[in-house]
């Protein structure tokens, strides 16, 4: 979003749902500002990320990650582009506009996307505003998404279609992990397989020690045996 601000108050008022904001609004909107950060780390300094408030359209950014792009900062106002996009999407079924480029003031090419945050009445409450800069040289683009050259590029991930598959496929590897590891003992292995699970969070999962016992052929006591023994270790004093 990187156009000139409208200035007009009758457009203003035509635009926006006049009836202030209660502290379920202000919460949401809150909740966005994580989203504004964790887009931003996603993909690169090279795109702005704004979080915009409709309470008041004249501080309307609450949230900003690489505003140099365009020289905002928490407490810009809103442009007069973002709220054509707000009327479009107003009472539409739709809450994402479509793609569009803009110049900001500094001459860049923006790419931009705009998504509607509405409340629990289906309100627009917010704008959440991405603007990729198309000016920053492609290679610096790329860098964002090539892999440190490190040993370890990170920990494979299961895109499982249930929570079943989810724990089978998490228990599947944790077996296959220990066994391959050469200092754990064949009477130990069970106990090792549980607490590696444990570690992993899949006992978070409703059933989970079922599945894990049932795969064993151990007692789902025995599953419960072996994490009580693990945080009695890992956290002394806990029941």
């Amino acid at each position: 979003m990187s156009r000139s601000l409208l200035t007009n108050e009758t457009s203003e008022l035509d635009l926006l749902d006049q009836r202030p904001f209660d502290q379920t609004d202000f919460d949401i909107l809150k909740s966005y500002e994580a989203v504004v950060d964790g887009l931003a780390m996603l993909i690169g300094s090279h795109c702005e990320i704004v979080l915009h408030s409709l309470q008041d359209l004249k501080c309307s950014a609450i949230r900003i990650a690489n505003g140099e792009h365009t020289g905002r900062k928490i407490g810009s106002p809103i442009t007069d582009l973002a709220l054509r996009m707000l009327h479009d999407m107003t009472g539409a079924d739709s809450s994402v506009s479509k793609c569009y480029f803009t110049r900001a003031k500094s001459g860049v090419l923006m790419k931009s996307v705009t998504i509607a945050i509405r409340n629990r009445e289906h309100r627009v409450i917010g704008l959440l505003c991405i603007n990729m800069n198309l000016d920053v040289p492609f290679s610096q683009i790329m860098n964002t998404f090539i892999p440190p050259e490190t040993p370890e590029v990170g920990s494979a991930v299961n895109f499982a279609s249930s929570v079943e598959d989810l724990v089978t496929q998490t228990l599947e590897f944790t077996i296959e992990e220990v066994n391959a590891d050469r200092n754990v003992s064949n009477n130990a292995k069970n106990r090792q397989i549980v607490l590696n699970l444990y570690e992993k969070g899949i006992f978070d999962i409703k059933d989970a020690i079922n599945q894990v016992a049932d795969r064993l052929n151990i007692s789902k006591h025995t599953v419960y045996l072996y994490i009580r023994q693990f945080k009695k270790w890992r956290f002394p004093g806990a029941r």
